[in-house]
């Protein structure tokens, strides 16, 4: 089988096709002969500094669609040949890829499988950000940065489904903002002004909720803006700052709070609540609740081509390898 993987950090350009056996099932785990697979800041971040890395070569990719190939002792709900998305702990940039049992889902009737690889990080975080963790009641207000990206695309939508009264993001572009428009959003700020305009537009009272994948000063900011009894979640440090730390001065006077989450750390500590919260998140796609667009695609061999389109900060949407010709 063909995969993609990289012998040292760097740029996109260490990422090179490898041929290799495939993987066989053990216990509790099956294999699946991928279509498609998804990218992510995630994969950028393991190419470029190691993040979430134990070793090298190291393959990246996070998640998958694919028909099930084998099926390792003890696993049920799951048969060969048939079509699942799954999360995997890296490898997804491959033609075969072993995954466990308890992250593979069956793809719903009518979903097919290039949309499902846009799917098992996304869709579940975004609706944990929205719901489990955000806690988003009707007619509050929302400020999302990575508006226009995959989860803040979802996001949106989930958003306005939940009835927000005003739904706030943020993106870097005027390309970005119009994007972002379409897909549940009020209005979209930029970066270096956003906590002064969600104050303006809000008429000096804040926001309830901010969801904020950048940390560092962005964090800081997003907690200035929020209302009384406000809450921010926070579920990335794209911004590669030092983790900013929020204490009694900036919580108590106002009621705010702060949380977290990561649908890749929910995994490895909680595997049960994550299929409960991705089975909940797939039935607001095949609902029509949540439209999740593929913006680009690429080969499995122009895996380079799409970390660059990521680390350039230029991507909408999602991204797909195709990982069959």
């Amino acid at each position: 089988m063909r995969a993609v993987e990289f012998q040292t950090y760097g740029g996109p350009e260490v990422l090179s096709i490898v041929r290799a056996a495939a993987p066989e099932p053990g216990p509790g785990q099956v294999t699946i002969e991928t279509r498609w697979a998804g990218v992510n800041f995630a994969d950028v971040k393991a190419r470029a500094e190691g993040y979430r890395v134990a070793s090298l070569p190291y393959r990246p990719g996070l998640e998958v669609s694919g028909r099930v190939r084998a099926v390792g002792g003890g696993v049920e709900g799951l048969r060969v040949g048939q079509e699942v998305a799954a999360l995997v702990d890296g490898g997804g940039y491959a033609e075969v890829v072993l995954a466990r049992a308890a992250q593979v889902f069956p793809v719903p009737d009518g979903l097919d499988l290039r949309t499902a690889a846009t799917l098992p990080t996304v869709l579940p975080t975004a609706h944990a950000l929205v719901h489990e963790v955000g806690r988003l009641r009707a007619g509050e207000s929302v400020l999302v940065h990575g508006a226009a990206g995959g989860i803040g695309t979802a996001v949106g939508q989930l958003a306005r489904a939940a009835g927000a009264g005003r739904v706030f993001g943020v993106a870097s572009s005027d390309t970005k903002a119009d994007y972002a428009l379409k897909y549940g959003y009020d209005d979209v700020f930029r970066p270096d002004t956003f906590d002064t305009d969600v104050l303006r537009a809000t008429g000096g009272r804040g926001v309830d909720l901010v969801l904020d994948p950048v940390g560092g000063d962005t964090l800081r900011r997003g907690l200035e803006a929020l209302a009384v009894f406000g809450r921010l979640v926070s579920f990335g440090n794209a911004g590669g700052a030092e983790p900013w730390r929020a204490g009694q001065a900036e919580l108590y006077a106002r009621g705010r709070s702060v949380a977290g989450f990561s649908v890749l750390a929910l995994a490895q500590s909680a595997p049960d609540a994550l299929r409960a919260l991705t089975e909940r998140a797939l039935r607001t796609v095949h609902d029509g609740t949540v439209t999740l667009p593929v913006t680009a695609e690429f080969p499995l061999s122009g895996a380079a081509g799409a970390h660059r389109l990521i680390g350039e900060r230029a991507s909408m949407g999602k991204l797909l390898l195709r990982t069959t010709d």
